[in-house]
């Protein structure tokens, strides 16, 4: 798997980064919304660089111009619902792509920390010979992603497969790398240290989709 680690390098990333993660902003819930979208933004201009294009002719007002454009084919898929947000910066960016969501989250059957993940509804543009960009804020365990992913791939093999997450543990970093292809692309903004006991990345920024759209039942 190859792994692209944003933050390494100082940008204005980082800068969004150190906000959603403040707990003197959280109370701000359409500010973290906002600034999860300019990094979902920021994230597909750097993945844009490994994309393909291909060169045109554009007639201006004054003449020709050669130029290029996005060549391939994207489906944008995100996991409901922190997932939401992070699409739209995406989809900002690449604005004639397809589209798909698939709700995915954490089920205790014992009423305790131990897990598994169920993954139900789904409603996703083919993906067969496209490009799959799976988005994700968080990667923590990492079995969320891959369930979605073999999921997925029910429906089809696309030509690449590109993975975005805003922060990530390296348990997760390990999970993916041991259960996906190693032909897919892992894009991260930021890796955390660890995992605790439950399963959540510190210090991480807690429960994403919760400061997003507010607290589930």
């Amino acid at each position: 798997m190859q792994i692209h680690h944003l933050s390494e390098t100082n940008s204005v990333l980082n800068h969004f980064l150190g906000q959603i993660r403040n707990v003197n902003v959280h109370n701000d819930s359409m500010r973290f919304r906002r600034n999860i979208e300019r990094i979902g933004e920021i994230m597909a201009y750097e993945m844009s660089k490994e994309l393909h294009y291909t060169a045109i002719e554009i007639q201006t007002p004054l003449g020709i111009k050669k130029t290029t454009e996005i060549k391939d084919q994207l489906v944008l898929c995100s996991i409901l619902r922190a997932g939401l947000t992070l699409h739209m910066g995406f989809l900002n960016y690449f604005d004639s792509a397809q589209n798909g969501f698939v709700s995915a989250y954490r089920h205790h059957p014992n009423n305790d920390d131990y897990f598994d993940i169920l993954v139900e509804y789904q409603a996703i543009a083919e993906i067969n010979d496209n490009y799959l960009l799976l988005l994700d804020p968080m990667l923590a365990t990492g079995q969320s992603i891959v369930a979605v992913f073999n999921k997925l791939m029910e429906r089809g093999t696309p030509k690449e497969i590109h993975i975005a997450v805003i922060i990530a543990a390296p348990e997760g970093i390990a999970y993916l790398e041991k259960h996906l292809p190693d032909r897919c692309h892992l894009w991260i903004a930021s890796i955390d240290e660890k995992l605790n006991e439950h399963s959540y990345i510190v210090p991480g920024l807690g429960d994403a989709g919760d400061l997003a759209y507010g607290n589930k039942l």
